[in-house]
């Protein structure tokens, strides 16, 4: 039998059994689109991620911890001496000094309050944490200098209080009953960090925390900046050796302070994330295999269904390996049928969730798009046919072996 014929009866066979074959590729089809949507929309995430944290990637942070070792010195409080040093450092682009805690944030003239974060820090804070403003301007040096009431607040402070980013500027809020004037709202940067408040350092420690100008120089952190996200390990080394120096930090297991590199826990968090792509379309490969069982139970079933034929087919002189190449084809056909209709079906998926996340391109969907490649694509049409191969490789081989007074069993 040729091999025109040996597609074109397969394909009657197919044909022959339209419910069963469709049942059978539809599960192919879900399990294929499954594989492509899914690596897409993690590829997705992933990138998205990477978008947003990759611009503080060469942020470090620290922060005054207790010493890792029992009997240790208590943490020590940074301060304002401890910031100005790390400027020196040869790989240290900018350093902003902070003080953080919480407070209740008023709208003046309503009944609106919400709890929020309230950050004490210089001019640069902005520069050095990466921080983008949405409508009005960060502080300057000399309202910083001159503990000006001003305050630069995040996205869900400005919508809570006024609805809208735009009408917040030039507003007036009272943190901790401390009338401030808003001068600039600032980007979306995640749920936690966008319900902050920033004001200069001083009037931090005079009208909120509660020093006193020049009563306290204490800090709870100061964020490094390194000159670009290659040089973050040499500038960790050399923030590391300051503060020992002027901590008088002679073992490593002392120190009463810790340094935490954004840089690192992107990395880590990379890593999870690539084990989570790889993870999730292994579980849609289970439907693919679901799949199979399928076109397994649909070759044996029509196996036995067309035993008279197949043993007729026999006594007139038609090869097992003629019967052995039919039955098999059908079962790749059925796959690979079933694995096309699944590319196509993942595919328009891809471009449908593009569509509709680009209308809502903010918040947690900010940046998110699928991403359509060829590998995962031609990865799982090709486990689609492997699956048909295998699962038809023993129907097939039944098929064969029947012999010809087969047929006076089932009359």
């Amino acid at each position: 039998m040729g091999r025109r014929n040996t597609l074109l009866t397969a394909l009657r066979g197919l044909r022959a059994r339209r419910l069963s074959s469709a049942l059978t590729m539809f599960s192919l089809i879900i399990g294929v689109s499954a594989v492509i949507l899914l690596v897409a929309c993690g590829y997705g995430v992933k990138n998205s991620i990477d978008a947003r944290v990759e611009t503080v990637a060469n942020a470090i942070a620290v922060v005054p911890t207790t010493a890792g070792v029992t009997g240790g010195p208590p943490a020590r409080n940074l301060t304002d001496a401890d910031a100005s040093a790390l400027q020196d450092a040869p790989n240290v682009a900018s350093v902003a000094p902070s003080i953080n805690s919480s407070g209740i944030v008023i709208a003046t003239g309503t009944v609106k309050l919400l709890s929020g974060i309230i950050i004490g820090s210089t001019d640069n804070w902005a520069a050095t944490n990466n921080r983008v403003l949405t409508v009005g301007a960060f502080f300057d040096q000399t309202q910083a200098r001159q503990a000006a009431r001003v305050a630069v607040v995040g996205p869900s402070v400005a919508s809570t209080l006024f609805g809208d980013p735009a009408a917040a500027l030039n507003q007036t809020i009272q943190i901790n009953h401390v009338p401030f004037r808003i001068i600039g709202v600032m980007t979306s940067y995640g749920e936690q960090l966008d319900n902050t408040a920033v004001v200069p350092l001083d009037t931090d420690r005079r009208y909120i925390v509660g020093y006193g100008r020049g009563a306290g120089n204490t800090l709870n952190e100061i964020t490094v900046q390194a000159t670009q996200q290659a040089a973050v390990p040499a500038a960790i080394a050399q923030v590391s050796g300051i503060l020992d120096a002027r901590h008088h930090i002679t073992d490593t297991r002392l120190r009463d302070f810790q340094i935490q590199s954004l840089g690192d826990r992107l990395e880590t968090f990379n890593q999870i994330v690539h084990i989570l792509v790889l993870f999730i379309p292994a579980v849609a490969v289970i439907l693919l295999v679901v799949g199979g069982i399928g076109v397994l139970n649909i070759m044996l079933a029509s196996v036995t269904e067309r035993t008279r034929e197949v043993s007729i087919r026999e006594a007139n002189r038609v090869t097992r390996r003629a019967i052995l190449k039919q039955v098999l084809v059908e079962s790749i056909l059925l796959a690979g049928l079933g694995g096309l209709i699944g590319v196509g079906v993942g595919i328009g998926l891809i471009f449908l969730i593009r569509a509709v996340a680009s209308p809502f391109d903010s918040g947690a969907l900010a940046g998110f798009t699928p991403v359509l490649s060829a590998p995962p694509v031609l990865a799982a049409f090709a486990i689609s046919l492997i699956i048909g191969l295998i699962a038809g490789s023993y129907p097939a081989y039944r098929a064969a072996r029947l012999l010809p007074i087969q047929p006076l069993r089932y009359p």
